[in-house]
């Protein structure tokens, strides 16, 4: 009972600790992937610019943001174990602040959704309820590393970029653009693997399967370079399906570089994984863009 009045009595925390925990670093993947949607439906961007702005800061600083609230609060228990200097486990953000947080960034996501139309809110909807599944019990997706990086990766991706296509489309993308949108999910889910590295520890003692837990760095980097890699390499070949040989020759070539760097992160996983993380998938989201040129082309010329 005192242990309730105390959180409930929290005083409110800064607009610094805030601002740490919504992680800014967080948000360029789902804004990035918004954009490409956006150029890949085509039409007129500069006619659209406030709409595709008002986009960009519903993919990034509130729905990204809100899912780092809901899945620092539900694992405020493990960052104190691997990083306690967070704003949660550091007391920055005491009593029931951060579910305070979370529970507001909700709302003012679908508010913001809702605007700019029901495609978006319904795109919004499911990251938005994968976010509260990937953190909260029971579902916690995040135990298992197959299950947790897949519900990030659509959302953090596929879900972004459909949601930008549909504002200019103001319908359900071309086939075409889903096709491309769910394959760079699949690269995410590699990504979010990389992501995992630095946890370990903490995910050991407190049950969390990620895949460096559940199969080893060795085994995990193995996957990660694969989900990341093989997607790419469907995009390259779906591009030149469709006619678009020098988008295509693009990314393989981003493709390429990556291969090159991921031998360099295989001969040591655990050490290297947030230098690839940091360095080896900005080629990863320039393909992306290249792909969304691409799609902009072929869409637009039906």
């Amino acid at each position: 009972m005192a242990e309730s009045a105390a959180r409930a009595l929290a005083p409110p925390p800064s607009p610094a600790a805030v601002l740490e925990l919504a992680k800014p670093i967080t948000w360029f993947p789902p804004m990035w992937a918004f954009g490409c949607g956006a150029v890949s439906a085509g039409g007129a961007l500069e006619r659209d610019w406030a709409v595709v702005a008002l986009g960009v800061l519903l993919a990034g600083p509130l729905l990204c943001a809100t899912s780092q609230a809901i899945n620092d609060w539900f694992d405020r228990h493990v960052d104190a174990i691997n990083e306690p200097q967070r704003p949660i486990p550091s007391g920055r953000i005491a009593g029931r602040w951060g579910l305070y947080i979370a529970l507001a960034g909700s709302l003012l996501s679908m508010g913001v959704a809702a605007a700019l139309g029901p495609w978006v809110l319904l795109w919004a909807s499911i990251g938005l309820l994968l976010a509260w599944a990937y953190s909260a019990p029971p579902v916690r997706l995040k135990r298992n590393g197959w299950w947790g990086n897949a519900a990030v990766g659509l959302s953090y991706e596929g879900l972004a970029w459909v949601s930008g296509a549909s504002v200019i489309a103001a319908a359900v993308p071309d086939a075409r653009i889903l096709v491309v949108a769910l394959l760079y999910s699949a690269g995410a889910h590699g990504i979010m693997t990389l992501n995992d590295f630095k946890s370990m520890a903490g995910d050991r003692r407190m049950g969390v399967g990620s895949l460096p837990v559940r199969l080893g760095p060795e085994a995990a980097a193995r996957v990660a370079c694969l989900t990341m890699a093989l997607p790419q390499a469907a995009v390259v070949a779906m591009l030149l399906l469709w006619g678009a040989p020098t988008h295509a020759a693009v990314v393989a070539m981003l493709l390429a570089v990556q291969l090159a760097m991921m031998g360099h992160f295989l001969r040591r996983p655990r050490e290297r994984a947030l230098w690839y993380s940091a360095l080896g998938v900005n080629f990863f989201v320039l393909g992306m863009l290249a792909a969304a040129f691409a799609l902009r082309g072929i869409v637009g010329a039906v």
